[in-house]
């Protein structure tokens, strides 16, 4: 017996995130092994991830998990993991939307899908919160595109344009899209105070703050709010209640120990002007429909992740969220300012009954294959 095992994998970019894609088959069945698979492959916990292929960055320390699908009304399944860098831990608690972008392309190019010229929509079933998702993914030559004329901002170059629509993903985790049944909560979080906040499960499940609440501008940098360490402790607090409040987790310890990616927590203000902290570039008030900044795995994201972008677009079509209290818009479309630039999403909602229905809820990303063969990892 030789003293490593060698697993195929691919390593996409997707979005503005990076991932380690693999078929579900090339793993165990049994759960705890595969995570110790897993966290070998990334090199964790290390905070360096020094043995293996993450790279000591949230964003970059992603596995998808790819296989057949079990639905009739998918194409492929599709689980979602959040490696840890610093503990011994997978967490499957939600999806990520920059990942989901790789999934399409992923499933064409190894022959999961059949190849439809010019565009193959690819049904998605992610396992993690039991929704479908659909990617229009631009097909040439029988595999999926990747030059194009499509940019988003985070990510260098422009490439062909993929759209996802997670309009089935309302309450992905709680099954409600107002976990609570409120639009507004008050929280009475230790050492702060009572605090405004909107629960929103919509791709994934966040809870909404307004920045001046918190004493912040809203256009802080990740440098400037990471550097704060009560900033960041007071963040934690607040998303650990609503972990606790929607069943998440039994209290806001346990939110860090066991789901230390969701619900995410982000801090949103009306349009204004800020800087791009990747290129200088000056971001206009009148680009924007709100600003927004959001934690991901205990330090603020670079740039927006896509369920977020899902959420927080659909929070601004709910009259009285907090999201919708700063938002400009009256259009489906919503453009959010993050760190480094704005992302926009198509959002069509209507008014029933029951409360708001989504019909649409879908944005651009670009992704790109950049290896695949063999990971080595230790027998």
């Amino acid at each position: 017996m030789t003293e490593q095992r060698r697993i195929r994998c691919a390593i996409l970019r997707a979005g503005t995130s990076k991932g380690i894609f693999i078929m579900e088959n090339d793993l165990p069945s049994d759960t705890q092994r595969r995570d110790q698979e897993i966290l070998a492959i990334f090199g964790s916990p290390d905070v360096r991830q020094i043995d293996g292929l993450g790279g000591a960055d949230p964003l970059t320390s992603k596995v998808a998990i790819i296989g057949p699908s079990t639905r009739s009304d998918a194409d492929v399944n599709y689980t979602f993991g959040q490696v840890s860098i610093g503990t011994e831990l997978v967490d499957y608690s939600g999806n990520c939307g920059n990942i989901s972008a790789g999934v399409g392309p992923f499933a064409i190019d190894e022959g999961l899908v059949r190849a439809v010229e010019p565009v193959t929509k690819v049904r998605i079933h992610n396992t993690n919160t039991g929704k479908i998702l659909v990617a229009e993914v631009p097909v040439q030559d029988g595999k999926a595109k990747v030059s194009g004329d499509y940019k988003i901002a985070g990510v260098p170059g422009t490439g062909a344009k993929i759209m996802l629509d997670f309009a089935g993903t309302a309450g992905a985790v709680t099954n409600k899209m107002l976990p609570t049944g409120n639009v507004v909560d008050v929280f009475n979080i230790e050492g702060f105070g009572k605090l405004e906040a909107s629960i929103i499960d919509v791709a994934n499940p966040m809870v909404f703050v307004r920045a001046k609440d918190l004493g912040l501008t809203g256009i802080e940098t990740p440098a400037q709010i990471n550097a704060n360490k009560e900033m960041l402790d007071l963040l934690e607090k607040i998303r650990g209640k609503a972990a606790t409040m929607i069943g998440m987790a039994k209290d806001e310890a346990d939110a860090l120990k066991n789901s230390p990616a969701f619900p995410m927590i982000a801090f949103v203000s009306e349009p204004q002007d800020y800087v791009d902290f990747t290129t200088g570039n000056k971001i206009r008030a009148d680009q924007v429909d709100l600003v927004s900044r959001l934690m991901y795995m205990q330090v603020t994201h670079k740039t927006y992740a896509g369920t977020g972008t899902t959420c927080t677009g659909a929070a601004a079509k709910i009259p009285g969220s907090i999201v919708n209290q700063v938002t400009h818009s009256k259009s489906p479309l919503v453009r959010i300012g993050h760190p480094a630039g704005v992302i926009d999403i198509e959002v069509e909602a209507i008014e029933n009954g029951d409360g708001i229905k989504l019909e649409r809820a879908a944005f651009g990303r670009t992704a790109r294959r950049i290896m695949d063969g063999y990971v080595y990892i230790p027998r």
